[in-house]
């Protein structure tokens, strides 16, 4: 019994040393991936000049930038812990995205806090809404923002323009602040899919960095 109880053991140990080995070596395939698509993506303006990876879940790289772009420059990307899998399950059952992170400062210092969460959602099946027992009047409305701030100060107007123009759909998470570092942009992986849609996130940035220029103006 003692010895069949040892063999479960020893081939459940090596069970999760192979789930964890596979998977780590996935989620490193996938982070590589992505960060191959944003140094294609900048190389003509800037380059990698630091990566390293921190877990198994977390690929970070320091990235340089031509003058008058960004300065320490960071890209994070966060992937689902998929070497645990009581994690993963966790992560997939809470809906946790896998995310690009963004950061860095910029040649004029923000003065405003800025922080943005582009969440949408809709109350009601389609179904329902078109329901002819419910005398329903439906319009689509341009963009609407919903703010904490008791006063709208102008320089505000700039970025916020700029999100609601931009292609810029996919960000999760816009912050602007007056201490490093200035700007802090999310989005989800797979919108970083290819060497085009890395650009866009970057035009994006860019279009960001400018709009948070002319408020100082």
């Amino acid at each position: 019994m003692g010895r069949l109880l040892i063999i479960d053991v020893l081939g459940a140990a090596a069970l999760i040393g192979l789930w964890y080995f596979l998977f780590a070596r996935y989620n490193r395939h996938k982070g590589t991936l992505a960060l191959r698509w944003v140094q294609m993506a900048c190389s003509s303006r800037g380059r990698i000049v630091e990566a390293r990876w921190l877990g198994a879940c977390r690929l970070q790289a320091e990235v340089s930038f031509a003058a008058h772009w960004f300065d320490n420059t960071r890209v994070t990307i966060r992937l689902r812990p998929r070497p645990v899998p009581i994690q993963w399950l966790l992560a997939i059952w809470r809906k946790q995205k896998e995310t690009v992170t963004f950061e860095a400062d910029l040649d004029e210092v923000p003065n405003f806090h800025l922080e943005v969460f582009r969440h949408r959602w809709i109350t009601d099946k389609s179904g329902s809404l078109s329901n002819p027992k419910r005398n329903w009047e439906i319009s689509r409305p341009g963009p609407v923002v919903l703010t904490t701030r008791t006063e709208w100060t102008h320089e505000l107007t700039p970025v916020v323009n700029t999100l609601m123009t931009s292609r810029g759909h996919s960000l999760m998470t816009v912050r602007f602040r007056p201490s490093s570092p200035h700007l802090v942009a999310t989005v989800p992986l797979d919108a970083v899919s290819d060497e085009q849609t890395a650009a866009g996130f970057l035009t994006v940035l860019r279009d960001l960095a400018a709009g948070a220029s002319t408020s100082r103006q």
